[in-house]
């Protein structure tokens, strides 16, 4: 059983002064609205609505937090003395790319969502999820720009892979790692970006994407670390 089965639903963020003061490590889930990103949470976690994917599209701008570890959810706000139960949390990030969005949400997005991924010092990966079919658009690599510079490592889910064949499936992965590899420090070397194949439908990629989720929150040293994803009866 993966240590991401424990998430539970932590707190809800629209301004930063709100953002959890735990000193434990956060991976946040960054994507597209129409990208898959909260079916994946839920894949990851093994629950059904853990993650909500809001109806109307573009509409969801806050920060969800979920935590590992630690006591009821409804105790983690009230009793400070459990603190160090909590052992990591996985954040849940507005979607993005709807015309729909008012002027002024997008304004408050682009703010929450740049000084929580550029200062957050907690923040230690970000898992950015993007459609296999149309990766790298536009506002995907705004928001790897956003990241890069802090040097940390981003992992790409290349989302709803089971809509490609298996010739574009490597091509799709192919073009990835090319973009991803671009991506250097001061001193020229690669910086930490991975990718993979995922897709939720026939869960292909889970095995891969759990483990490495695990290991960017340092819970990879658990004893379930046997690559067991299978739902249990």
């Amino acid at each position: 059983m993966s240590a991401l089965w424990q998430a539970r639903f932590f707190t809800t963020v629209n301004r930063l002064q709100d953002l959890p003061k735990y000193k434990v490590p956060e991976v946040a889930f960054a994507g597209r609205s129409n990208a898959g990103k909260s079916t994946a949470i839920n894949l990851l976690c093994n629950q059904k609505k853990l993650a909500f994917a809001s109806k109307t599209p573009g509409r969801t701008q806050h920060i969800n937090f979920f935590s590992i570890g630690g006591s009821h959810p409804g105790q983690h706000r009230k009793d400070e003395t459990r603190t160090d139960e909590i052992r990591a949390f996985m954040v849940d990030l507005p979607g993005y790319g709807y015309a729909e969005v008012s002027g002024s949400a997008k304004d408050h997005w682009q703010l929450l969502l740049g000084r929580y991924v550029q200062a957050r010092e907690q923040l230690s990966a970000l898992v950015l999820i993007m459609d296999a079919r149309r990766p790298f658009t536009e506002l995907d690599v705004e928001m790897l720009e956003w990241f890069a510079p802090a040097g940390k490592p981003i992992h790409c889910l290349l989302s709803k892979a089971d809509k490609l064949n298996r010739s574009e499936q490597a091509d799709a992965l192919r073009l990835a790692k090319t973009i991803l590899s671009s991506y250097v420090d001061e001193s020229g070397h690669p910086l930490p970006f991975s990718v993979q194949l995922f897709s939720a439908l026939k869960r292909t990629g889970l095995e891969e994407a759990d483990l490495t989720v695990r290991r960017l929150l340092g819970l990879a040293a658990d004893n379930d670390d046997d690559g067991d994803t299978s739902p249990t009866a």
